[in-house]
């Protein structure tokens, strides 16, 4: 009862606030702000941090021509719960939205950034995947993706809007663009700048190909595996022991495209089937080891995950050329960021939820004309609540109540020659459907500290020596000291940012969203 009276009244601050005290005149001469968000795009899928796995020639633009953030990370690995921190710029105890599985919708009347905006004179929108169950409040314009729990689907999905439902035809990565431009051509200058949110659901799982990808996703003859995909977890943590995430077990026929897609019409279903159906005869006939088939279902899922982020490449891409022709680029900060990362095979895993350095950091690359030297990069640890503060300090607009993150420019800008701070990340959904225990932890510059509280399980790993998370150190003598003050840095972290001591309830209903993921991603 009592968070439910903090939040009214945090509400009819934030309300009154923006009525009163931001007129629309600050938005006069700020700059036009576009924010990407892809889904599920792991780091060593982004070629501007060299060594990747696929060429995004148009992502990478952004870090030509602005900078590059090497140690930026979630703070909760889950994909609304992740948006929900973008938009408020606040942990999600501090938001209220914990998880995909059972947190009540989005509480949109809360302090968020587009609100903000909004009534600092900002035209606002947001375009493609929402994931809050909610309606977006602060935004002018808004068409989210609507079908399958608000995750969509990659061919033909719906879209919702104040008008209501719409079904679409064509690849949703498309899709999105198309309906992105389309708000653009109505901006008018005259009306103030523009804040645009655009999200795609790509390359989240189930990682589909787009129609020009279908005729060449195979074209690579082998993807070099990670070196711990057959990794043995059974010395490991409960946790890591008990995650249902494995490419050998979790990994499902309709994952690895054994299985006819859904929602494709007829022309589709031609294309996509002569993508796929060979390869699927030439599996079910071969008679293959159980490593074997590890292997084969690696290959076919990061060759389609490689596939699906290509098309969305193309499709940044389009919008970069739209603010060029249109003479927009010069004044617009563009920011290109994920929701969170992705295991790639690591471990012998897909998806994400972790604290480790592949699920929990993200590409986040920043552009700004004339503010931002291109070609620059940082190493600084930064973080997503750091997002909406950033923003908000690009178009000078002030939070009504303080924010847990802090505005990147300084670094961006070099305005700052120290940086030192330490990371506070939580996992809340446990029981789900991945089975991933609750934790939190502490990153410092170069240490990181688990602790999985219910299991009473820690683990602590040196990120210069193991930046892959593979040796749990904690408990070893040599390791002590390190280990008690990151004890302490870690309590530091929980009273500074006013962490609950005890989590929020599991709805009765969340075994029946369980078994309808379950049957959806089946």
């Amino acid at each position: 009862m009592a968070s439910k009276v903090i939040k009214t009244i945090s509400s009819f601050i934030v309300a009154l606030y923006v009525v009163v005290f931001m007129p629309n005149s600050v938005a006069e001469g700020r700059p036009n702000i576009i924010f990407i968000m892809s889904d599920d795009h792991a780091t060593r899928a982004v070629s501007a941090y060299g060594d990747a796995l696929v060429a995004t020639p148009n992502i990478d633009r952004i870090a030509t021509n602005g900078l590059r953030f090497d140690r930026a990370y979630v703070a909760n690995a889950l994909c609304g719960p992740s948006r929900a921190t973008t938009l408020t710029g606040l942990h999600s105890h501090g938001n209220g939205f914990y998880s995909n599985e059972w947190s009540p919708d989005f509480d949109g009347n809360q302090q968020t950034f587009p609100r903000l905006l909004q009534a600092a004179g900002y035209q606002t929108a947001v375009i493609g995947k929402w994931h809050l169950y909610s309606d977006p409040v602060g935004f002018d314009h808004w068409d989210v993706v609507h079908n399958v729990f608000e995750q969509g689907t990659y061919y033909n999905p719906e879209f919702r809007s104040a008008a209501g439902i719409e079904q679409t035809t064509g690849y949703i990565s498309e899709v999105v663009t198309d309906k992105t431009i389309d708000w653009l051509d109505t901006v008018s200058e005259s009306d103030g700048p523009f804040m645009l949110m655009y999200q795609h659901k790509t390359p989240h799982r189930d990682w589909m190909p787009g129609p020009d990808e279908l005729e060449n996703w195979d074209d690579i003859s082998h993807v070099e595996e990670p070196s711990s995909l057959l990794r043995d977890l059974s010395h490991e943590t409960r946790g890591r022991q008990e995650a249902r995430m494995t490419i050998s077990e979790n990994m499902t026929d309709k994952d690895v495209k054994l299985k006819p897609a859904k929602y494709l019409n007829a022309d589709q279903t031609k294309l996509w089937d002569k993508a796929f159906s060979e390869g699927n005869r030439a599996y079910r006939a071969a008679d293959m080891s159980a490593e074997e088939r590890i292997r084969w279902k690696y290959q076919r899922y990061i060759k389609t995950y490689i596939a699906a982020v290509q098309g969305m490449d193309r499709e940044v891409g389009r919008i970069l050329d739209y603010l060029d022709k249109h003479n927009l680029t010069e004044n617009t900060l563009i920011i290109y960021t994920s929701d969170q990362g992705f295991f790639l095979g690591e471990n012998g895993w897909f998806d994400k939820r972790w604290m480790d350095e592949v699920s929990s950091r993200v590409p986040l690359l920043m552009q700004w004309s004339g503010t931002i030297k291109p070609g620059t990069t940082t190493s600084s640890l930064v973080q997503n609540i750091d997002y909406a503060p950033t923003i908000l300090d690009a178009a000078g607009v002030e939070a009504s109540i303080p924010m847990h993150g802090v505005s990147l420019l300084p670094l961006s800008t070099r305005q700052t020659e120290s940086w030192n701070r330490d990371l506070y990340y939580h996992f809340y959904e446990n029981p789900g459907f991945h089975g991933v225990a609750r934790h939190y932890g502490v990153r410092t510059d170069r240490y990181k500290l688990a602790y999985y509280y219910r299991n009473n399980e820690w683990e602590l790993f040196d990120l210069i020596e193991d930046p892959g998370d593979q040796v749990n150190l904690y408990g070893k003598a040599a390791y002590k000291d390190i280990q008690d003050d990151l004890k302490k840095r870690l309590s530091a972290l929980r009273e500074q940012y006013q962490v609950p001591q005890e989590d929020p309830d599991v709805p009765w209903y969340h075994g029946i969203v369980v078994l309808a993921l379950e049957w959806w991603f089946k």
